[in-house]
């Protein structure tokens, strides 16, 4: 899951999908 948050980092998508791939990382 932090890969995904490195991703999203380094891509600058938006705090929404950094916020989605932490409540997937609590869900899971």
């Amino acid at each position: 899951m932090r890969r995904i948050l490195l991703i999203a980092g380094k891509g600058g998508v938006g705090k929404t999908t950094i916020a989605v791939n932490l409540a997937l990382g609590w869900a899971l």
